[in-house]
């Protein structure tokens, strides 16, 4: 009889989310405005991309961020081979699949008005839960729903 490791033993770290986009450089853009430091942009296609997502003679160019203490990274992804495929931009927060990317960040209130500034709006508007977080989900380029959230005890520590 052969022994399995429980599941859990099989991730050691949660490495990044992958987004695929249509603009690379806007979607940076806007993410490095709101505070994420980003990579060099690079390419990859051959073997090794087709194999992983079962393509033939694909090539993207990917762009890797971060918070600037580091930890999981945000992959975004473009694809020049094959065209992308068209999602959905004002898919509501209920629809199935991955549907926000989410952040903790120093100023809410700061960071929706750089999303504002940037042509980028609330989908609901910014609540409290419980007296310890403040968030709110901003709809930024292609559709990509992104939460931020204010931990209200370091607002008022700052």
């Amino acid at each position: 009889m052969t022994s399995r490791p429980a599941p859990a033993t099989f991730v050691r770290r949660f490495d990044h989310v992958g987004i695929t986009v249509a603009d690379l450089d806007a979607v940076t853009a806007f993410f490095v405005g709101l505070g994420l430091e980003a990579d060099p942009k690079m390419a990859v296609e051959g073997e090794f991309l087709d194999t992983v997502i079962g393509m033939t003679g694909a090539r993207t160019e990917i762009v890797m961020l971060r918070a600037p203490g580091g930890g999981t990274t945000l992959e975004l992804s473009s694809f020049t081979r094959p065209d992308h495929l068209p999602g959905s931009p004002a898919a509501p927060a209920n629809e199935l699949g991955l549907r926000n990317v989410a952040f903790e960040v120093q100023d809410l209130n700061a960071a929706v008005d750089h999303a504002a500034a940037a042509g980028y709006g609330l989908v609901g508007g910014i609540a409290e839960y419980e007296g310890v977080w403040r968030m709110a989900y901003v709809r930024g380029p292609e559709g990509i729903i992104v939460s931020l959230a204010e931990h209200i005890e370091n607002r008022e520590t700052s």
